[in-house]
């Protein structure tokens, strides 16, 4: 945690409310998000209880599943979510917009530009908590691989013909929320916590309820009685007031109503079985249908709480003017849907149930670099992030005071002027260190020469840089590229633009040490753990 995260923690146990954490918003919000609120059966992971799902905040789609247990009626459930999902997905794929990208040409290994399809925009998928995106990415790993009818027709239990496609999806906005910035996977929670500090500790900041209470706490009374009150009272029955959806249950729910209501479910089902004509099969339908409609009655009241307060976060963070730089990533996260639907269209399988060597190298890759570049836009979009890289000597703020001109020793001598900055702060700062200043949105790099005079107590040191690039081709500087005295900059120790690193090897072309050549094992399934004497069967 940082210094400044700290500060703002303290500031709101002191204050009873939620102290800002930025200015912007650094996450792209949509129009229009799919708003997804699971829930899951208690003790049985990857059991899905029911879901409210849609895009519009007053007429959610309510999805249940009356008897958990029974793998018939969780196909069904699986096979509407995916009637509710999947029409929302498809609307944005041939909406498309085109565009120039470098590839490189098979035949001469250079770069050249073809001219392709990216989509305008992109389907985005809003979960109330962090369990909500592991959720998602498990519901995917389940589906993606089952088999159907079509597929297949003598597996014993063939899934919806839609059933794979949306797993393949949920799969890849899965693996797309684990790359910082994106968004096109967003937890409400995460959300709010980026933007806000509470006076509680991160766990409890993964209560939905309890964040909002800080953050929108009630006229004449402090965040942290709110967040106690969301996360504890009670109704008559002993239910919460604000029940959790994340996606478990609470016990008393469970104990208290769902298993009464399924039991009476099944006891209806087993009565319908043994109906002995159509007047008791009619009558006993009813009961079923009844009880049915009790169960989804349960299911819809424990969720539309924290339905609406998934809306309530959202019209808090779009109150945020939206960062200038999330456009950017948002950008990043159009390509990952347009390659994921080209993927699909051309028929290509499933994502792998474990990635190889070099695929499982490059996410890692890609995902520490996103991490450095978001971090370094957030401070250049946000005063107030930047202030939390300063206070940590990782960027400062100064004034120049005066501008000496000066070369380099080659036979072509380029501009290399000296600027002299007056600030505050105290950087690390050491020998031809390199900072950067944002020029025109493009990055102009200087490297510390030395302090112009020992600071004494009391005084700001005056720092020597100098410029080494971005001034243009000719002797004289270009316009505008040479800071002048009297100008404020914001200087930073850290990168702005993140470099990619070495490229991998192919992966026919992976050592043995680092699990190839993938032929040896290409084409086998996974083979079951062997049977052993200690196994209970």
């Amino acid at each position: 945690m940082s210094l400044i995260s700290t500060l703002a923690r303290l500031e709101a146990v002191e204050s009873g409310r939620a102290q800002p954490m930025t200015t912007v918003l650094h996450r792209h919000l949509t129009d229009r998000p799919l708003v997804l609120v699971p829930l899951t059966t208690a003790g049985e992971a990857g059991a899905p209880l029911g879901a409210l799902v849609g895009t519009d905040r007053d007429s959610p789609r309510l999805l249940a599943v009356s008897q958990p247990r029974d793998r018939d009626l969780r196909f069904a459930f699986l096979a509407e979510l995916a009637e509710a999902v999947l029409p929302h997905i498809e609307a944005y794929e041939d909406v498309v917009e085109p565009t120039e990208r470098n590839e490189t040409d098979p035949e001469t290994g250079k770069k050249v530009k073809v001219e392709v399809e990216l989509c305008a925009d992109a389907p985005q998928l809003i979960v109330p908590s962090r369990a909500g995106i592991d959720f998602v990415r498990l519901l995917g790993r389940s589906m993606r691989f089952r088999r159907t009818a079509e597929d297949d027709p003598d597996t014993p239990y063939p899934a919806p013909a839609r059933v794979p496609l949306l797993g393949r999806w949920l799969t890849h906005y899965g693996e797309r929320a684990r790359v910082p910035g994106s968004s096109l996977l967003l937890a409400t929670t995460d959300l709010l916590n980026r933007h806000w500090a509470t006076g509680q500790s991160s766990l409890e900041d993964q209560h939905l309820g309890a964040l909002l209470a800080w953050i929108a706490a009630p006229a004449g009374e402090s965040g942290a009685r709110a967040a106690l009150r969301a996360e504890l009272e009670r109704d008559g029955e002993g239910q919460l007031l604000c029940p959790p959806a994340g996606p478990a249950t609470d016990p008393a729910f469970d104990n208290r109503l769902l298993a009464p209501a399924i039991e009476k479910y099944d006891r209806a089902r087993t009565s319908l079985a043994a109906a002995e004509d159509g007047l008791a099969a009619d009558a006993r339908l009813a009961e079923l249908t009844a009880a049915e409609r009790d169960i989804r009655a349960l299911l819809a009241g424990i969720m539309r709480p924290t339905w609406d307060a998934v809306w309530r976060g959202l019209d808090l963070l779009k109150e945020l003017p939206e960062g200038s730089r999330a456009e950017d990533r948002w950008t990043r996260d159009r390509w990952s849907f347009t390659g994921h639907r080209d993927r699909v269209r051309s028929g290509e399988p499933p994502q792998p149930r474990r990635d190889d060597a070099v695929t499982a190298a490059q996410k890692l890759a890609s995902r520490e670099t996103a991490q450095a570049q978001l971090e370094a836009q957030e401070a250049l979009d946000d005063p107030l992030v930047l202030a939390g890289r300063r206070l940590a000597g990782e960027a400062f703020v100064g004034d120049v005071t005066g501008v000496v001109m000066a070369y380099s020793e080659s036979k072509r001598p380029s501009p290399r002027p000296l600027v002299t900055v007056r600030t505050d702060e105290r950087p690390h700062l050491g020998e031809r260190t390199k900072v950067y200043r944002s020029l025109d949105g493009r990055p102009q790099t200087a490297e510390f020469v030395e302090y112009a005079a020992e600071p004494e107590d009391g005084d700001a040191p005056l720092l020597v840089l100098r410029i080494t690039d971005r001034m243009g081709r000719s002797k004289e500087p270009a316009p505008g590229s040479v800071p002048e005295p009297g100008d404020r900059i914001a200087w930073t120790l850290f990168e702005h633009d993140q470099r990619g690193g070495p490229k991998l090897p192919d992966p026919e072309e992976t050592p043995w040490t680092h699990g190839g050549p993938p032929g040896a094992t290409a084409g086998q399934a996974e083979r079951p753990d062997p049977v052993t004497a200690e196994d209970l069967l």
